[in-house]
């Protein structure tokens, strides 16, 4: 067994030390060389191009949550299908089997969420 000492240490320690360095440095420099023009303009909220008019705290839809959800829930299941697909040979018949059992039931809820009109907008 190797046992490691503090000397062991010693690189990870200068190079944390050195990348915080460049990090303050070039912070700092830019900080004193950049230009600072101030305007009532310039210090004015900017978000996309487009005026803030109105209170920030409207409330969204359902539906908006809704189809985020159901994208993530979809949007993973089909991730499930690439060591499936990588690994097929491997797995044979039985994994062929699970993986239609998986399909069928991601298409029997696809089809809900249709049917309950999930994804429609109003």
């Amino acid at each position: 067994m190797q046992s490691s000492t503090q000397v062991d240490f010693y690189p990870i320690l200068m190079q944390t030390l050195l990348a915080v360095g460049f990090v303050a440095t070039t912070i700092a420099v830019s900080n004193f060389l950049g230009p600072k023009r101030s305007s009532i303009n310039k210090d004015k909220n900017f978000e996309c191009g487009v005026e803030s008019v109105g209170n920030a705290r409207i409330p969204f839809s359902v539906k908006y949550f809704l189809v985020a959800i159901l994208f993530v829930l979809f949007d993973v299941e089909v991730i499930f299908m690439y060591p499936w697909a990588v690994n097929f040979r491997e797995m044979g018949f039985e994994g062929f089997y699970k993986m239609g059992i998986f399909m069928t039931l991601l298409v029997v809820g696809f089809f809900y969420v249709i049917k309950k009109k999930g994804l429609e907008w109003e």
